[in-house]
């Protein structure tokens, strides 16, 4: 049988890890018990485990148990946040601040804000991704009810300073959500150092299923529930939790706060390798956003005078990498993120995201460097094509 593809695009999903899936199982077939029901084993046996799954993602960002709220998904969870944030809001103070180069599930949801009397702030970022903080200090007025800023960028992998903007919305007096996504099992994270309110992470980026997140609610936080029924989640979420994919989600945890530092170790000297190695196949290439504030396994890169879709087209079936964010896998235009780094159309035309994960091997980059070697230096043959 032909080798599948090697796998490069962790920051669009990761694989669920064997140790995550074994745990998972007895849930799905024996142990299959509505943690809401607290009138036999059945129910006790599933509650103990969504409470000790409860645990462990409050124990990887450094949160009390009872602050974890199981969501559907990080979308779901910066929704709940933000929209939650939004209902409680009273008396003047109608400004929600974020960053042009959030993800989807931020944006749209604060543009949604906007459609309902509260004024969006989107603050630029430096041609290296970063926020300038001058820039929050700047536009935190008496208006503003809240911030919501992402650790690591989902397409660049840059790393915002989450201390120094968590002391800045401290000093200002209002509330910070971020969408820790892409850093969750990839770095440390820190919700009482941070100051943040609000977080939000989601399970298949950190080696858990699909189908399962959660968000982070600071004790004392106002947040008036987006949906309604069953009252589970303190409100948030009502609807039956999902066992399974929870107690899946708890191992994830598990792992990553315990492995997370080794697995950073490997992926980043796997990343200098890829990177030194695009730099000998190509010396123009391009890294997109700052060379050194970026977790360990993410690059994003441009070929000048190859087009994104075309590099993916010339790999096709033997490296498995994108254009920029899976959820806007099949647009035609560049991405919006490295346009608001500010590149030029054709430039930002050229990027592709490279992520590594956990099973990465060295083998996987030498190959992959290998499979790049024969397209890289096509520059004219893919244009004219």
């Amino acid at each position: 049988m032909p080798r599948p593809p090697i796998y490069l695009d962790n920051q669009a999903t990761t694989p669920i890890d064997p140790r995550v899936l074994d745990v998972m199982l007895p849930f799905f077939e024996t142990r299959y018990g509505n943690p809401h029901s607290n009138g036999h084993g059945y129910g006790w046996d599933a509650f103990a485990e969504v409470e000790n799954a409860r645990a462990l993602v409050a124990r990887l960002i450094n949160a009390d148990d009872h602050e974890i709220v199981f969501t559907a998904g990080a979308t779901e969870s910066c929704n709940i946040a933000l929209q939650g944030i939004a209902n409680a809001a009273r008396g003047r103070r109608r400004k929600v601040v974020t960053v042009a180069t959030e993800h989807s599930a931020v944006l749209e949801t604060v543009n949604f804000l906007g459609q309902r009397g509260f004024e969006p702030v989107i603050l630029p970022v430096g041609r290296d991704g970063i926020l300038d903080l001058g820039d929050l200090e700047q536009a935190l007025d008496n208006d503003v009810l809240m911030v919501s800023v992402m650790v690591v960028n989902n397409e660049i992998g840059v790393i915002q300073d989450m201390e120094a903007i968590g002391q800045i919305c401290a000093q200002a007096g209002v509330l910070l959500h971020s969408d820790a996504t892409q850093a969750a099992g990839r770095m440390e994270i820190d919700v009482d150092g941070w100051n943040v309110h609000l977080l939000s992470i989601s399970g298949h980026k950190m080696y858990g299923p699909k189908g399962i997140g959660a968000l982070y609610v600071r004790s004392g936080t106002p947040v008036v529930p987006v949906l309604a029924g069953g009252g589970q989640e303190r409100g948030l979420r009502p609807g039956t939790v999902p066992v399974p994919l929870v107690v899946g989600l708890g191992m994830a945890s598990d792992l990553a706060a315990d492995e997370c530092k080794v697995d950073a170790a490997r992926m980043g000297g796997y990343t200098r390798q890829l990177m030194t190695g695009l730099r000998q196949l190509r010396p123009d290439v391009v890294l997109f956003g700052h060379d050194e504030r970026r977790v360990a396994g993410s690059l994003s890169v441009g070929f000048p005078g190859i087009p994104g879709t075309d590099l993916l087209a010339a790999v096709s079936g033997r490296i498995a990498i994108s254009t920029g964010a899976a959820c806007r896998s099949f647009a035609s235009e560049p991405s919006r993120v490295l346009l608001a780094l500010g590149h030029g159309y054709d430039l930002a035309s050229t990027g592709v995201r490279i992520s590594l994960g956990r099973f990465t091997t060295e083998a996987d980059i030498s190959d992959a460097l290998a499979v790049v070697g024969e397209v890289a230096m096509m520059a004219t043959d893919l244009v004219e094509a």
